[in-house]
């Protein structure tokens, strides 16, 4: 393909991907807005984050069927049509019912647009050039739900939370033409559905995502409707190992993709990957806002150089692939993150903007280094014909380590308050000087009746800091974890891939 028409599809396809992952952040900020618009209560808006979620992550494993059945084209275009049509209509909703529907409708849609998109780079781009095009992929992924929440809150400020579904729109329309021009086909394939592994599976990826969603809000397993999902969504992913493993031939998709030993440890780590990450993103907006009070758009902005500097790693990590190969960049990027992560803990409730700020360039600059690597470990040692598969198959994977990162640490930031809050309530005795100097600031006495108050306001203030720094500590060790796994990843030019001149990384074990 000439260069041109490669700069095309690259484009074509990015707009795809910011898309569907944009849409996963964009719409946290709205929230409240929508609650007020539906009249719903707290626990009823949270479907409109979670029905997308459920939908999105069923089909996504679905990628390589739909791409044999259809042609790679023809599905990459419906579902552009698809998820703009769904953002239009959820726009226009006018009851919560229209807008959970629509919004199911969207994660459908919307489903095959990463998958799709990172195996066309993959096949368009020779090898020694696979790292700049997972660099420009991974721009996209990464950088995407980091900003989603500044562009959410400009959005819903200026205009209204419509706006923030109205926007995916014109990208659309942008994406689908571009699409239309340079994406090129595939050979369809006769490949059956397998409605009993499709069921299984729904049940295992449905159940799992709404006991992470409805988890921590509902107690976990203190909970009938936690106990009943958890055991059906065990059930189903049982059923379907068994169903896959001893059907053979026209399963939903080839489980024999895992013995790959590459694309099962990258499968593994962008999982635990996805964890830290986005347990991230989910905690630091609740500190910003909840307990440093900073409005909505300012907290966006602060979180913004994390994309930014997620955006500089892995164009300078694409340039260095092919030169130093990707294992030393993955672990040097978890070093990075981890430290960055690590600098979150000396946070306080006094703490400057500037030492809220620079953890998070760290961060995202380690979080860089890391994606793009790890992405082109993965498929480095696939067959060609298992691509499509394994990409959705890779999705999935880092989609479901996302909602458990976030099921995680929004649990240790509950469990660890309450901890914190007995804690340090234990020195709030009238024989502890201390109190009475936080109370002579106040111009308050103990005796006071507002003393109770302001006393209970400020240990609540304190124990959720505490939590908060105890949840970063678990992120930077969660990033760490991944080290072991890492130094699996060894690599070695191969006397084929010698004599195809390709670079030193090109081979894996």
């Amino acid at each position: 393909m000439s260069s041109p028409n490669r700069l095309l599809l690259t484009v074509a396809v990015m707009t795809a991907v910011v898309l569907q992952v944009l849409d996963i952040t964009i719409v946290n900020v709205a929230l409240p807005y929508m609650q007020g618009s539906f009249s719903a209560a707290p626990d009823q808006i949270t479907w409109v984050l979670t029905s997308y979620l459920v939908s999105s992550a069923i089909f996504m494993p679905l990628t390589g069927y739909f791409t044999d059945r259809l042609g790679r084209r023809r599905y990459l275009l419906l579902s552009i049509a698809g998820f703009v049509t769904a953002s239009a209509l959820c726009g226009a909703s006018e009851s919560l019912s229209e807008m959970v529907f629509f919004r199911l409708l969207q994660g459908v849609c919307g489903s095959g647009l990463v998958p799709l998109s990172q195996a066309i780079l993959v096949d368009t781009y020779p090898l020694n050039e696979r790292g700049k095009a997972m660099a420009l992929w991974g721009i996209g992924v990464m950088v995407a739900p980091i900003l989603g929440p500044t562009l959410g809150g400009y959005l819903t400020d200026a205009f209204s939370w419509r706006w923030t579904f109205y926007i995916n729109v014109p990208v659309g329309l942008l994406s689908f033409l571009l699409s239309m021009r340079v994406i090129p086909d595939t050979e369809k394939k006769a490949r059956g559905m397998d409605w009993t592994g499709l069921a299984l599976m729904s049940v295992a990826v449905g159940g799992l995502q709404l006991v992470l969603d409805r988890g921590n809000q509902e107690d976990w397993f203190s909970s009938r409707l936690i106990q009943v999902t958890a055991a059906a969504s065990a059930l189903g992913l049982a059923g379907f190992l068994a169903h896959s493993l001893t059907r053979g031939a026209g399963t939903l998709f080839n489980l024999r993709i895992f013995r790959d030993r590459n694309f099962a440890l990258a499968s593994l780590l962008i999982a635990v990957f996805g964890l830290g990450m986005y347990g991230n993103m989910a905690m630091q907006p609740l500190l910003l806002e909840g307990l440093l009070n900073y409005p909505a758009f300012t907290a966006g902005l602060v979180m913004a150089p994390r994309g930014l500097a997620s955006m500089l790693s892995m164009i300078l990590v694409g340039r260095l692939v092919n030169r130093v190969g990707p294992q030393p960049l993955v672990a040097i990027g978890i070093v990075i993150a981890a430290f960055g992560t690590y600098a979150t803990t000396w946070y306080s409730l006094d703490v400057d903007p500037w030492w809220v700020v620079w953890p998070i360039l760290v961060q995202g600059f380690g979080m860089g280094m890391v994606f793009v690597p790890l992405t082109v470990v993965a498929f480095a040692t696939l067959p060609k014909p298992s691509v499509p598969e394994a990409t959705g198959l890779y999705s999935l994977l880092r989609t479901v380590g996302s909602s458990v990162g976030i099921a995680i640490v929004a649990t240790v930031l509950t469990r660890q308050t309450q901890v914190a809050w007995n804690t340090l309530g234990g020195h709030i005795t009238a024989f502890n000087p201390a109190v009475y100097e936080f109370l002579r600031t106040l111009h308050l006495k103990l005796s006071n009746p507002l003393a109770p108050e302001a006393l209970g306001m400020e240990l609540s203030r304190q124990a959720q800091m505490v939590a908060f720094i105890d949840v970063f500590m678990f992120i930077t060790w969660s990033f760490l974890a991944m080290l072991p796994l890492v130094l699996m990843l060894r690599q070695r030019k191969s006397g084929a891939a010698a004599a195809r001149g390709e670079a030193p990384h090109a081979a894996f074990e």
